[in-house]
């Protein structure tokens, strides 16, 4: 399909309405002229008609009417006697050679009895004739007329304004145009520039100065946008860095590990326990990664069956009680007896507590709480150790993605589970109690 500028499309349709709309009044208004001067003619022949049918009625051939021009068509009547064959019996008024061109048009048939008034045009002017019966002379008629030479002209030049005021009009509407949809055309494509140049990865805000509400509102959204896309692109380049240099660790250990097993200078069964060592360490790193891919894709809690927050912090401990025990730790829970119910899949819910109670364990010196009540409107968890605590420097980072406080595994864990939280309405917060404390506080089913 056939592209057309903006600029141009407006140019056209305003146009194109303003043409329609100056034709449409023109119109109307030489019809209405036109009308109004038909039925004043009319109305003064028919006045003329009646007063020489009257007149030579009563007066056996005489005629007496008003002789004052009419104040519309500015003519005075005229009538002659035409006989049935067209000679010209008598001139009652009027001049002797309009007289005859009017008998000779009724001999060659432009001019008939009855009907509304025939328009006959002569080197002298213009006029409008009308026949009667004549009610003196058998067979005869009274052809009355007027001279509407100036009316016909008046109406002319009405039309030649008409005609130079529309071209006027059309001349000016095609300039404004022209300038209102340069100035329309102007903001929608620089701001199309800049959506290009924010496609192409220039993702700098700029200043731009618009008179319209509207696109000054959309230049701010575009500056938002690209100021978003800017540091989602920082994250994301952060994030592929560390997780570059996280992977690279791992991996460097495990083939330095497996080479030194190859060529003999390293014992086999240390070399191995650290091969199976880093290799845990890069597979949990490797499904945090893939967490985070399906988090962002997942649906809200509306989506999800609700659990039991209880059950959900004793698997979890459960499944880390093996290495809580290799540490001499113990759990201490305070749960209320009412269900503690919260919309979250299982498998989310158990990723956001497990990964703070791997974290507890990492820290605690003897004992790790666990507690779970029911505040009204919401439930809330909190799980704390006896560990030295969160150093000051380290509190308002805990939670950004690779950032490792000291004793940390690769600084995504806790990342993790407060995005999670939040995914599902809740919130995840930490602080020192002496120890550390995180406190997840989530919406009632």
């Amino acid at each position: 399909m056939k592209k057309r500028r903006l600029k141009t499309k407006l140019l056209i349709t305003l146009v194109g309405v303003t043409c329609a709309a100056l034709v449409a009044v023109a119109l109307a208004f030489n019809l209405s002229v036109r009308g109004y001067i038909n039925a004043r003619v009319n109305s003064q022949l028919a006045t003329i008609s009646s007063s020489v049918f009257d007149g030579r009625k009563d007066g056996h051939g005489s005629w007496s009417f008003d002789d004052r021009p009419d104040r519309v068509t500015g003519a005075r009547g005229n009538a002659v006697i035409l006989s049935s064959e067209g000679e010209l019996v008598v001139v009652l008024r009027g001049d002797e050679d309009t007289a005859q061109f009017i008998a000779e048009s009724y001999t060659s048939g432009k001019l008939t009895a009855g009907g509304k008034y025939t328009t006959l045009k002569t080197d002298d002017g213009t006029y409008a004739v009308t026949l009667s019966e004549d009610p003196v002379i058998k067979n005869a008629y009274i052809a009355s007329f007027i001279d509407i030479t100036a009316i016909t002209g008046l109406a002319s030049r009405m039309n030649i304004i008409l005609i130079i005021v529309i071209a006027a009009a059309i001349i000016l509407c095609v300039i404004l145009s022209r300038v209102f949809a340069k100035q329309l055309s102007k903001p929608v494509q620089c701001l199309s520039d800049y959506a290009h140049d924010i496609g192409e990865g220039d993702l700098e805000p700029r200043e731009m100065d618009f008179k319209e509400e509207e696109f000054s509102g959309l230049a701010d959204s575009m500056n938002r946008m690209a100021a978003a896309l800017k540091e989602s692109k920082s994250r994301q380049e952060v994030f592929f860095q560390n997780v570059s240099h996280e992977l690279r660790t791992p991996l460097t250990s495990i083939k330095g590990n497996a080479e030194g097993i190859v060529y003999g200078v390293m014992e086999p069964k240390a070399a191995g326990e650290t091969i199976i060592r880093e290799t845990d360490r890069l597979t949990s790193m490797v499904e945090d990664l893939l967490y985070i891919s399906r988090m962002e894709k997942a649906g809200g809690a509306e989506n999800a069956e609700p659990v039991d927050v209880r059950d959900v912090l004793s698997l979890c401990v459960s499944e880390q009680r093996a290495e809580a025990d290799k540490r001499g730790l113990t759990f201490e829970f305070d749960f209320d007896d009412e269900p503690a119910m919260v919309r979250i899949p299982e498998k989310d819910a158990e990723r956001i507590f497990g990964n703070v109670i791997s974290n507890a364990i990492r820290y605690a010196k003897r004992t790790i709480g666990l507690a779970c009540h029911d505040t009204g409107d919401s439930i809330a968890v909190c799980i704390r150790d006896d560990g030295p605590g969160i150093p000051e420097k380290d509190l308002e980072h805990i939670f950004e993605r690779f950032y490792k406080g000291e004793g940390g595994r690769h600084g995504i864990g806790l990342s993790i589970a407060k995005e999670a939280a939040e995914a599902y309405g809740g919130r995840l917060t930490a602080a020192n109690d002496p120890g550390a404390a995180f406190t997840a506080v989530f919406p009632k089913k």
